[in-house]
């Protein structure tokens, strides 16, 4: 189950209501500077902005690739690790607006993660430490440390256990 806090509303659906629960001029100052970062090559410069601007909190060396879109609303909720890698075109998200009631949630993504292009992480969950997520996956849950996990709807493909016995089988031909 995610870790989300629920709010109830009245009247109108909730993102048609959502001035409510969040400032204009926030909203606004985080899609302009996430706007930028999305086509910033420069990966210290994406980074020193989410951290000074929107108070995400992101690890050393960690890349968050081109076309990345963190939260427009509540991106102090994302919190990313050490030497992490978030590929091409990821949504991470901390809200979800429905009809009847809004949902927030931290978003936990650990050091030493890859996760693949075009995946959205939905608010609440935790990626753990070293783990995988494949290319155009859903994550809607906890993905366990040093996990490989995939899919629509997303599903554990190998446990940490089950990754470090592929690694030994796996030895690498670097070529230089």
């Amino acid at each position: 189950m995610r870790r989300t806090e629920r709010y109830r509303v009245e009247g109108a659906n909730s993102l048609w209501n959502m001035y409510k629960t969040v400032s204009f001029w926030k909203v606004m100052k985080c899609f302009t500077i996430i706007t930028i970062g999305k086509y910033l090559p420069s990966l210290r410069l994406k980074n020193w902005l989410y951290r000074t601007f929107l108070q995400m909190k992101i690890g050393k060396q960690t890349s968050l690739a081109l076309m990345v879109m963190p939260d427009t609303m509540f991106p102090e909720r994302i919190h990313v690790g050490d030497n992490t890698v978030i590929g091409f075109n990821t949504t991470i998200l901390a809200h979800e607006y429905l009809i009847e009631e809004y949902r927030l949630g931290d978003v936990e993504i650990g050091s030493g993660v890859m996760i693949g292009a075009n995946s959205t992480i939905l608010p609440g969950v935790k990626i753990g430490d070293g783990a995988i997520v494949s290319a155009a996956t859903l994550v809607h849950k906890d993905v366990p440390a040093g996990a490989m996990a995939g899919g629509n709807p997303m599903r554990i493909i190998f446990t940490a256990e089950e990754m470090a016995a592929r690694k030994l089988q796996d030895v690498p031909k670097w070529h230089n």
